[in-house]
């Protein structure tokens, strides 16, 4: 697989993540905790404001694909953890 696939495949996991946050926020079983850090998520997503702005070559979106997919990675692994045991 070569990094144009790989790139696909994980921009299409980073989409299927955001999907599952915005319907996981009325979910009565999630957590008040993934609810709040998806909130600040999709806040910081949209908020014009950034850590690093992006008008500083390089850094500036350096943020945006990093800390973006990992806050939307946490606030899965907490989703995940609170998956209910069956049988």
């Amino acid at each position: 697989m070569g990094f144009i696939d790989a790139t696909r495949a994980w921009a299409k996991r980073i989409k299927r993540d955001a999907i599952t946050l915005w319907f996981a926020r009325h979910h009565p079983n999630t957590p008040w905790y993934a609810k709040a850090l998806g909130v600040f998520v999709v806040a910081y997503a949209l908020s014009p404001i950034d850590l690093i702005p992006d008008f500083i070559p390089v850094l500036g979106y350096l943020d945006d694909v990093v800390l973006l997919p990992v806050l939307i990675w946490l606030t899965m692994r907490l989703l995940r953890a609170r998956r209910p045991m069956t049988g």
